[in-house]
């Protein structure tokens, strides 16, 4: 009975320890996603100025994130590592123009940090409109990863 008792306490131990891990990866990748996307925000808006440049080419949402291929040829690193990480943070930046508001210029950002494996991965948007010297921002954390 004590031989089962102890087998079982130790089942226990290592599925709370696995589940502990795991929590801790998603919340070091979910930190550098989340940090990249705030290093490109600011970029973008820095490029900008605050004002309404040339309008974007692409009308409709931007779907380039979506195609991990695309997404690593396009994507920049806003810091060149993120501790015990796997890789560093990438961020994308997609400009498009919005149908019914013609005075607005926006990006899709899209972010993706990592774990301790590149197998660990948060991804995590923001859409970031400038109309008349207002910014709106809508962040989103993408619930699939991309293909």
């Amino acid at each position: 009975m004590m031989l089962v008792t102890s087998a079982i306490w130790f089942e226990t131990s290592l599925a709370a320890a696995r589940a502990a891990t795991n929590v801790r990866d998603y919340l070091q990748a979910f930190h550098a996603a989340d940090s990249a996307l705030n290093l490109c925000a600011r970029d973008v808006l820095a490029a900008a100025g605050g004002e309404t440049g040339t309008a974007p080419l692409a009308s409709g949402e931007p779907d380039q994130w979506k195609f991990e291929a695309a997404f690593d040829a396009g994507a920049v690193t806003p810091v060149a590592q993120w501790p015990e990480s796997s890789r560093a943070p990438q961020c994308l930046i997609e400009p498009w123009r919005l149908v019914r508001r013609d005075n607005a210029t926006a990006w899709l950002l899209t972010a993706r940090g990592f774990g301790r494996s590149s197998e660990s991965q948060v991804w995590l948007q923001l859409e970031l409109v400038i109309e008349n010297g207002a910014i709106e921002r809508h962040w989103r954390r993408v619930a699939a990863r991309p293909f």
